[in-house]
């Protein structure tokens, strides 16, 4: 079976927890570090995953998402003790809401580069296996959506191809005539679902599905490595959560900065969590860096 990378190879249980943990911290702290180390792993492993096909993303989504972010917040925030200047509506611009909206964009942006990746990994073969006994029907569900979504889209770039070579170019021509084409390469593909979906349902129905109680046949393995790997994201995640209730992981924007940040136990905490974040670019480039010393030995 292949795999995204070596980390995915791991069982469904160790990339389920990993992600729970990294979504967990990034959307309930507002530290900065812990935002900034966030993000910049999020690209790391982005990359890592996707090679130069992720430059698009971080081009055309990530850094106008994050750039908005930054602009919009102050103009409607203006919370804050440290005023700047003031805006032509008469409203304070705040050094705190500046840096409010820059933390904000850098989770949106961190949060959304993360599920990514969670996307790569976490296949819908792994979803059933974790929760087709405890919610089979809503697992079933999610599954199927997870893979119709990219089903969807090389479909549609499929139609669209076919139909520019009948001169029907969605990129090229006057803007009414492509958002024509457009709609005319949606309409086909949405039909083409449609019809998928119908043969889906006759296909689960002559299978008999829901007619007696559903097994499950599992390809994956609890190996020495996952109960390493467990142990780590246990001893991380229980960390982190001593680290948060102690108050060592504080900060706030409003009404004034403040929080902890070059105390030693939160240093501690944050090069945890820096751990923590590239562990699959770690085990991605120690399994490289294997398969490279055997191959070279061998031959």
């Amino acid at each position: 079976m292949q795999y995204a990378d070596a980390f995915g190879s791991y069982h469904p249980i160790v990339n389920f927890l990993y992600f729970c943990l990294i979504f967990a911290v990034s959307m309930l702290l507002q530290h900065p570090v812990f935002l900034l180390i966030s993000l910049f792993s999020a690209i790391w492993y982005y990359i890592t995953l996707k090679g130069r096909k992720a430059a698009g993303l971080l081009l055309r989504g990530i850094l106008p998402l994050l750039l908005i972010t930054v602009i919009i917040n102050p103009a409607f925030s203006h919370a804050g003790q440290t005023r700047l200047c003031y805006l032509p509506t008469g409203n304070p611009l705040t050094l705190e809401s500046i840096l409010y909206g820059c933390a904000a964009g850098i989770m949106l942006s961190a949060i959304l580069l993360w599920f990514a990746c969670f996307s790569e990994v976490i296949t819908s073969d792994k979803f059933v296996y974790l929760f087709g006994r405890i919610i089979p029907a809503m697992s079933l569900v999610l599954s199927m959506t997870l893979r119709f979504v990219p089903r969807f889209k090389a479909q549609f770039d499929h139609v669209r191809e076919v139909q520019a070579a009948f001169g029907r170019d969605t990129s090229n021509g006057p803007l009414l005539k492509r958002i024509r084409n457009a709609v005319a390469c949606f309409s086909i593909v949405v039909t083409w679902s449609m019809e998928n979906a119908l043969e889906t349902a006759d296909s689960m129905k002559s299978r008999g599905y829901g007619t007696a109680r559903r097994t499950a046949y599992s390809i994956y393995r609890f190996e020495e490595r996952d109960k390493t790997a467990l142990c780590f994201l246990i001893f991380c995640g229980l960390f982190l959560l001593c680290g948060g209730i102690s108050g060592n992981l504080y900060w706030r924007f409003f009404p004034n900065i403040r929080g902890t940040l070059t105390q030693p136990i939160t240093v501690m905490l944050e090069f945890v969590y820096l751990i923590l974040c590239i562990m699959p670019v770690y085990i991605d480039r120690r399994e490289a860096a294997f398969w490279k010393k055997s191959l070279q030995l061998n031959s």
